[in-house]
Formats: C-alpha cells, sequence, structure tokens
C-alpha cells in the first residue's frame, strides 16, 4: 500500500511508546493518523507534537471504541491503516504460597480477564470495526486495508506469572489467519508483530542495572529494542502488499527463560 497524504491510519495505544513512534512513521509519510488512548493528556500531547488527531477510547467498550472511529474518520476520512498498540501486561503465578504465612491463594480470575479483555478481545474489537469501514473503500492498487496487530514473545515464550499476558498474546497470535483469511476477498491484509524487550515508557524507568541485565540477555544486538524498529517492521507490512497472515517475532534472538 502507498503511503501519502489522501491515507488515513487509525494508531491504538499511540501516545507512547510502540504506538507513538508508529504514529511518528506514518506522519513522516503523510499520511493521517488518529491516536486512540486513555491517557487524554499524553495523546492530546502527543498529538499536537506529531500533528496527527487524538481520541479518548478505551478498547475494551464497544460505545468508546465507536464514538473514536467516528471522531477518527470525521477528522481524516475513512481509514485504510489500523495499527493495533494498545495493551498492558500484570504478573501472578496461578496458583501459589505466600512467603510469609504459607497460605494458598490463586491467580485473581478478574485480573486475568482484564488482561484478555484489553489485549485479545479490545484487538479483536478495533480490527473488526475498522475492517468494517474498509469495506466501504473502494481498492487502491488493488488492496483496501492493511491492519498490524501487538503480540509479544511472550506469545510463544511465556515466563512464570504470565499466564493471563500469555493467554492474551497468544490469542492475537492464533486470530492473525483466520481474520487475514476472512477478509482477504476484500483486499484487506492482516499481519503481527511480537516484540521482545523493548524500550518502553516502563522499562526505561527501571534501575540501571535492571536494564543492563535484559540487554545482555538478547543475543544480538546485546541491547533493548527501539520502538522507531518496531515502527519500521509496521511499516513494511503495510507497504508490502504481499505481507500477508503472518506473525514476525523482533526480538535481537531472544528466547525468554522461565524467569
Amino acid at each position: 500500500m502507498r503511503l501519502s497524504s489522501d491515507i488515513a491510519a487509525v494508531v491504538t495505544g499511540g501516545a507512547s511508546g510502540l504506538g507513538k513512534a508508529t504514529v511518528a512513521k506514518l506522519r513522516a509519510e503523510g499520511v493521517k493518523v488518529a491516536i486512540f488512548d486513555r491517557n487524554e493528556d499524553l495523546g492530546k500531547a502527543t498529538a499536537a507534537e506529531l500533528g496527527a488527531t487524538f481520541c479518548k477510547v478505551d478498547v475494551t467498550s464497544d460505545d468508546s471504541v465507536e464514538a473514536g472511529f467516528a471522531a477518527a474518520r470525521q477528522a481524516n476520512g475513512q481509514e485504510r491503516i489500523l495499527v493495533n498498540c494498545a495493551g498492558v501486561g500484570n504478573a501472578a503465578k496461578t496458583a501459589s504460597r505466600a512467603k510469609e504465612t504459607g497460605e494458598i491463594k490463586h491467580f485473581p480470575l478478574d485480573a486475568f480477564n482484564m488482561i484478555i479483555q484489553i489485549n485479545l478481545v479490545g484487538t479483536f474489537r478495533c480490527i473488526a470495526k475498522s475492517a468494517a469501514g474498509m469495506l466501504t473503500l473502494e481498492p487502491i492498487e488493488g488492496e483496501r486495508g492493511a491492519i498490524v496487530n501487538t503480540a509479544s514473545v511472550a506469545a510463544e515464550d511465556g515466563q512464570i506469572g504470565q499466564a493471563a499476558y500469555s493467554a492474551s498474546k497468544g490469542g492475537v497470535v492464533g486470530m492473525t489467519l483466520p481474520i487475514a483469511r476472512d477478509l482477504s476477498s476484500e483486499g484487506i491484509r492482516v499481519n503481527t508483530i511480537l516484540p521482545g524487550i523493548f524500550e518502553t515508557p516502563l522499562l526505561l524507568g527501571a534501575p540501571e542495572n535492571v536494564k543492563a541485565a535484559l540487554s545482555a540477555s538478547v543475543p544480538f544486538p546485546k541491547r533493548l529494542g527501539r520502538p522507531e524498529e518496531y515502527a519500521s517492521l509496521a511499516l513494511e507490512m503495510i507497504k508490502n502488499g504481499y505481507f500477508n497472515g503472518e506473525d514476525v517475532r523482533l526480538d535481537g534472538a531472544i528466547r525468554m527463560a522461565p524467569r
């Protein structure tokens, strides 16, 4: 797909991290971008910085997502590009004993469900609603749109305590091919990136010794991934018309240990 000023895009979780880097790359190509994010202050600041449109959106809410797409399309026109970066994580063992008391507890089911609702259901919600909008468009050079999702290497190498996170990201990987097949007759491509350890706002706030240890665990290059490297792959998936139905690790060849 060609990228130019007559193309519109939506980036969920676009106020910071991987999403912000993707917004910046798309804007550099002239694409009109709408940022979906729950953080209103940061979202507005990022939109002002990059010349994008901000829409406060909670991906767990049908009404919020519908309103976000309506506002984005009012500002920029129907999107041909959707990049899903909105996501969260948590950590707890499936069942464990408290060190101090020996009390047995299990992973809180509401916390498990929250991760699934944001990372998996929220991603699918945005895909389904965006794809329905893309179906109203006339094809350009044979295609109507391109969708890029964000999973994680945890989808394949889940660590101790990552049952919910790995399940949510594994679900994103698992639905990529069937969605690509669902939308193939309409000229819409779907791909997913599985990032490794990246310089996200959360990790950048970690102590230097923690960041150094994480960097050393990457085979090559021995550093954290940079958000612009994620964005570069996302744009290649959008531009390359033969890229479809793929799940691609972007991780410096890391394979996560159990802990």
